[in-house]
């Protein structure tokens, strides 16, 4: 049986003048700027740094371009994904229900709560290693016990204007620590050196992948819309603001992924150095000394650890509003009980709040962090070009006229690339895996 519409007619276009339309100017600009860089800090994270880390020690600058091209990927999948919203007024979710079926979402059920369970770990696990690192008289056990409950204090506590705020303030620490060491060691590097590098190196293809694939998160990229709304962007007005804001936040993850890579390229990669694993990163960080001296090593050290602490903040907060959205739409709610449902207060988000936080810290004691990496790997790969393959479907939808919502040819030569090469990048982990 087809779900009925979850919205009512007030959220339609016709309502969008009503609606309050993006502050103007230079002033507006930094005004708007928010869920994007909420994204860019959600979605640099452990596995971004250790396959930039790996692949640069590997091959030097040759694969700096390939963190740039994962950036535009995901900008376009992001960007596809806001569009969606903005111009029908529902979540991607609920587009799902619309055109795909109930069958979608009980999949997606079972995904997400596999995926919050490993990723979780994940996080919990990087988060200990980079604060053992930085104050080794807590195991990384208990600092990434520390980590998840803090966490989920902030979350509970803060309203999003606050989480918005602390996020800002994380990635300006990040961007002074990764980019400033990469600038410090090397800035003809990241003046575009690294770019004029840029090759396919002879059997790095896999690396190259995991660098395109690793940049910019997988499932997180669907908190986007409900940080939209928590903004109250609504309607085609704000189509252009969240571009802007999506465009910078990309910037910046494209430039992180630089940086990392150009730090490994000075680092290992001149010694012969390759390294493996998810302790890479701290590997390189220790040999910084040579290049940056201490001071070097700790700021890489500290960008290292806030990226990890607000990757964990990101999906604590943003992943809860996901399965909210599935038990609203299960329910079929009206959309005045489906904006009750749909947020921080409900309890369906605090009680998945409280599952994410706790059930992960498991996998600390389960001591096989690779199995577990390889297993994020996998389940972020998997997800990536279903979210393509959705958003192309929607578009061609929308072209049949029954929906508001269409990709012309520049956004659907981006989905189908996204499609392709997340695709295969899916295959390669699975096959690997098996």
């Amino acid at each position: 049986m087809r779900l009925r519409k979850p919205l009512v007619k007030e959220d339609s276009l016709q309502a969008t003048e009503s609606r309050p339309l993006p502050p103007g100017g230079l002033r507006g600009l930094f005004t708007i700027l928010g869920p994007g860089l909420v994204i860019a800090a959600t979605g640099v994270g452990a596995g971004d740094l250790v396959a930039a880390t790996v692949a640069g020690s590997r091959y030097g600058l040759a694969v700096a371009w390939a963190a740039l091209a994962g950036a535009v990927l995901k900008f376009t999948l992001n960007e596809g994904l806001a569009r969606w919203q903005l111009t029908t007024g529902t979540t991607l979710m609920e587009g799902w229900a619309l055109h795909l079926g109930r069958w979608v979402h009980y999949v997606f059920l079972v995904y997400l709560v596999i995926w919050s369970f490993v990723v979780g770990g994940a996080l919990i696990t990087a988060c200990g290693l980079a604060a053992h690192a930085i104050a080794p008289a807590l195991s990384m056990k208990v600092w990434g016990v520390v980590h998840s409950l803090a966490a989920v204090t902030v979350v509970i506590v803060s309203g999003y204007g606050s989480f918005e705020r602390l996020m800002k303030l994380f990635i300006g620490t990040m961007f002074v620590a990764l980019v400033g060491s990469a600038c410090w060691m090397a800035p003809g590097d990241m003046a575009g050196g690294a770019v004029l590098a840029a090759r396919v190196p002879e059997g790095g293809i896999g690396y190259l992948l995991g660098v395109i694939g690793g940049v910019g998160g997988s499932v997180t990229l669907l908190s986007y819309g409900y940080w939209m709304r928590e903004r109250g962007w609504s309607g085609l007005g704000w189509l252009r603001a969240a571009r802007i804001d999506l465009a910078v936040a990309y910037v910046l993850t494209g430039l992180f992924g630089v940086a990392v890579v150009v730090l490994a390229a000075r680092t290992l990669h001149v010694d012969a150095v390759a390294v493996q694993g998810s302790d890479s990163v701290l590997r390189m960080a220790a040999m910084l000394d040579s290049g940056l001296g201490s001071a070097g090593r700790w700021a890489f050290l500290v960008g290292f650890w806030g990226a990890v602490a607000t990757s964990m903040l990101g999906v604590w907060q943003g992943v809860p509003y996901l399965f909210c959205d599935f038990v609203s739409l299960m329910k079929r709610d009206t959309s005045e009980r489906r904006a009750e449902a749909v947020s921080t207060r409900s309890p369906w988000y605090r009680g998945y709040l409280l599952w994410l936080a706790a059930a992960p810290i498991s996998l600390l004691f389960f001591d096989r962090p690779v199995a577990i990496v390889v297993a994020y790997s996998i389940l972020g790969a998997l997800f990536m070009p279903f979210l393509a393959a959705t958003l192309l479907y929607l578009g061609f939808r929308g072209g049949k006229g029954d929906s508001s919502y269409t990709n012309r040819w520049p956004s659907v030569a981006g989905l189908v690339l996204c499609l392709v090469l997340f695709g295969y990048l899916a295959v390669r982990q699975v096959a690997a895996w098996l």
